[in-house]
């Protein structure tokens, strides 16, 4: 037995060796933009708070609070609240990573003021992902226990099927967040080189912050496919049986 999930494990890692070393280097390459950026200070002084209050502005929107929370990289809108929250070396700082950042998460702000379709696509998807993300792979495996154990194909393999596409939800709102979070540092790309609010080199800084960031999305995606495609070969593979 042990043997067998051993080899299952094994088996996993050679089929998910690509997109588990892209995860790494886009993991990498975050960590290594924010760690040269943050160093870099803008010429206008201007701190990720002020920022994000630019790009509100911008968009008018004057119904979202800015406020400053605890961790590295934690920063995020919240759409039920309506409060960007920024970390502690975000807020304050006036470094150019921080305005890139605190300026993508303002994006996120304008998306929901515009009622920008992807971003209600993704939120609407919330809840099911949840679920799915949860319940989906327990629904798959028990419906291969059910076509091993009872012997009866059919319903395990509706089972596997439907598991399976609760689980693949998860695939399905990586992809709808791609153009959520594309839109949003365009936006904030936008507004920083129409308003001036970093010297060209500063703009070009934030630009590989928020590139850098993308990538992991792309990942994510990319993760969420290839586990998906994993368990769908390897349940449907044994499920029916002569």
């Amino acid at each position: 037995m042990f043997g067998y999930y051993g080899y299952g494990y094994f088996q996993y890692l050679l089929f998910a060796a690509p997109v588990l070393i892209l995860s790494i280097l886009a993991q990498a390459k975050v960590n290594s933009a924010y760690k040269k950026y943050s160093k870099i200070q803008n010429s206008r002084r201007i701190t990720g708070a002020m920022a994000a209050q630019m790009i509100l502005n911008h968009y008018g929107v004057n119904d979202v609070r800015i406020e400053s929370c605890s961790g590295k990289l934690t920063d995020h809108y919240s759409p039920n609240e309506k409060v960007i929250r920024l970390s502690s070396g975000v807020y304050n700082s006036t470094s150019v990573a921080a305005v890139g950042i605190a300026c993508h998460e303002a994006g996120h702000a304008a998306q929901h003021a515009e009622n920008y379709i992807p971003n209600k696509i993704r939120t609407a998807l919330v809840p099911v992902t949840n679920f799915g993300s949860r319940f989906g792979l327990i629904i798959a495996f028990l419906g291969y226990f059910i076509a091993y154990g009872a012997n009866s194909s059919n319903l395990g393999f509706y089972f596997i099927i439907a598991g399976l596409a609760l689980y693949g939800l998860v695939a399905v709102f990586q992809f709808v967040t791609l153009p959520v979070e594309f839109n949003a540092s365009r936006r904030a790309l936008r507004v920083i080189e129409e308003t001036g609010m970093l010297a060209p080199q500063e703009h070009d800084g934030a630009k590989s912050v928020l590139t850098a960031a993308a990538m992991t999305y792309v990942a994510a995606l990319a993760t969420a496919i290839v586990n998906l495609l994993y368990y769908a070969m390897r349940l449907l593979g044994n499920s029916r049986r002569d």
